[in-house]
């Protein structure tokens, strides 16, 4: 598989992520947890069944520990600290600072081996960052002093999704289908918390189940088979600039679906994700040319 294969195979997970919103909105009312119990049950067995069915559970034998309790984490975490930050603090604001992973990305990429950062990485993770900040902060009108505890968990989120991608680079040898373990553990995970916060209240008529049973095999199941594949053998820092794409994609998808209305500051933010994202293209062309990553 090449450097560009595994970053395009990488770059699904962030059209998956772009339907995220519109199914969230079509699962309703479905609580958090309750619904992260779901999804995560979903895509975790699944990828358990396609691991057993290309005979690759004796892989998952061997992964350390570690590397279990770090996965789990990582996409846990996330989770939960995303919802109690919008629990805390205005979403759109929230939604903001949870969404500096992408650029944390590309800042931090550059420390690992092999991997260089260039001005255009940092530029074009810029210009994207800006381009996301119009979509997600929308109406907002400004940050809330009493909604430190609410951002500082959103800031938590964002730092978490980039060491799990980070790391998962580090531990480039251990299988893809790990993930699938991960994800049972996250639905396992999720339960307790369910029970603890929440009321149950299961998907709604067909609609509902529908939107839950495809978040499960799409943007909570496939795309972390996917982003695991990107950001181990792929181009992480095109990947990070390019997940600005996610939020603006998921705003499209609104648009069209006729839950959100369109606007100018919408056409500005796909020219900035764009631009960021072909500016961050031409930097990592300038680094290496296409190779073979295994």
């Amino acid at each position: 598989m090449t450097r560009t294969t595994a970053t395009l195979i990488g770059f699904v997970a962030v059209l998956l992520w772009g339907v995220l919103a519109l199914l969230t909105v079509g699962s309703a009312p479905t609580p958090p947890f309750l619904l992260n119990a779901l999804c995560f049950a979903i895509g975790g067995t699944l990828g358990l069944v396609w691991t057993a069915a290309s005979g690759g559970l004796s892989q998952l034998r061997v992964v350390p520990v570690q590397v279990y309790v770090m996965g789990t984490l990582g996409l846990f975490g996330y989770h939960a600290l995303y919802f109690s930050a919008l629990r805390l603090a205005p979403a759109a604001e929230a939604g903001l600072i949870a969404y500096l992973w992408p650029l944390l990305i590309v800042f931090v990429s550059g420390l690992l081996p092999g991997e260089t950062l260039r001005r255009g990485h940092v530029f074009g993770a810029l210009i994207g960052f800006s381009g996301a900040a119009l979509v997600i902060t929308g109406g907002a009108t400004g940050f809330d002093a009493s909604a430190l505890p609410g951002y500082m968990l959103a800031l938590a989120c964002a730092a978490t999704w980039t060491a799990y991608s980070i790391l998962s680079r580090r531990f480039g040898a251990v299988p893809t289908a790990s993930v699938a373990v991960f994800c049972v553990a996250s639905a396992i995970l999720s339960v307790p918390l369910h029970l603890m916060l929440e009321d149950t209240v299961w998907p709604s008529g067909t609609l509902g189940w529908a939107s839950a049973i495809l978040l499960g095999l799409g943007p909570v199941g496939l795309a972390f088979y996917v982003w695991d594949i990107g950001v181990k053998r792929g181009d992480i820092q095109m990947l990070g600039t390019a997940s600005y794409a996610a939020p603006l994609l998921s705003t499209i998808v609104l648009v069209v679906a006729g839950v959100a209305a369109p606007s100018w500051s919408l056409a500005l933010a796909a020219i900035l994700i764009t631009g960021g994202a072909l500016l961050a293209a031409r930097a990592s062309l300038k680094v290496r040319p296409n190779s073979k990553v295994g």
